[in-house]
């Protein structure tokens, strides 16, 4: 009864300290850099105009022009980006498909011919090949997951990754430009609000990393403060040149 006991424990106890991060960051990772990519392009655009000393009105624009541009671009860059890799990969599927259907038994052994190059004995993969190429849909599932790496069922969807990369990028390019909609005429709370939103970006980067939440979170308001420094300096300079 003892040993029963041990063995549960032990087994409970592989079970809660055998998980993974999600390695490929799922919806996090996207919709983050989205934001941060956004709030850090549109915050460097914003104090270089305001490092060139121009009007309120002209900083609003230039921030409001900045978010539309840049979600439009991000939302367009996407679904041409993941489009292209969907057809891609449908492509790839149908070739698969037709072979399949063209040489049944070239395929299978070709399966066999993989599980024993990973170690199952000739005879187990042989049977093992035979089994799973039964079924024509669950065949082609795993040829393309052992040849091609990708999973027919679990393709992405072009119009999802355009509209998340709008969403994420409008939203962290709002934060620098929010200040100002609500009448502020000095640069701080722009910044005050803009770091907040990076040090924010950078701790939820954590999640799908191997860092701690506070070492990302400042890592991040590094970059992003060293990008709007840079600008705002570039900006200071030019005004002085062309006025």
């Amino acid at each position: 009864m003892a040993i029963i006991e041990t063995e549960a424990t032990l087994h409970e106890a592989h079970r809660d300290n055998h998980t993974h991060r999600d390695v490929n960051g799922g919806w996090l990772r996207p919709a983050v850099f989205g934001a941060m990519d956004g709030l850090v392009s549109n915050l460097a655009l914003m104090t270089g105009v305001v490092g060139g000393a121009v009007s309120h009105q002209t900083v609003v624009i230039t921030g409001l022009a900045g978010l539309a541009a840049g979600a439009f671009s991000m939302a367009a860059g996407e679904y041409t980006s993941v489009a292209s890799q969907r057809e891609l990969v449908e492509a790839e599927l149908d070739v698969e498909r037709r072979e399949l259907r063209k040489h049944p038994e070239d395929e299978e052994s070709e399966l066999a011919a993989l599980y024993e190059s990973r170690g199952v004995e000739a005879g187990l993969a042989r049977e093992v090949a035979r089994q799973l190429s039964r079924d024509p849909e669950q065949a082609l599932e795993i040829h393309a997951r052992e040849e091609l790496g990708i999973d027919p069922g679990d393709l992405p969807s072009p119009l999802v990754a355009a509209v998340s990369s709008f969403g994420s990028f409008a939203l962290g390019a709002l934060l620098p430009v929010l200040p100002f909609l609500l009448g502020a005429t000095a640069l701080w709370p722009a910044l005050l609000l803009a770091f907040v939103g990076l040090f924010g970006c950078g701790a939820v980067v954590a999640r799908v990393t191997a860092r701690t939440w506070w070492f990302s979170g400042l890592r991040q308001l590094a970059l992003g403060g060293a990008a709007a420094g840079v600008t705002y300096a570039l900006g200071t300079l030019f005004g002085t040149v062309v006025g």
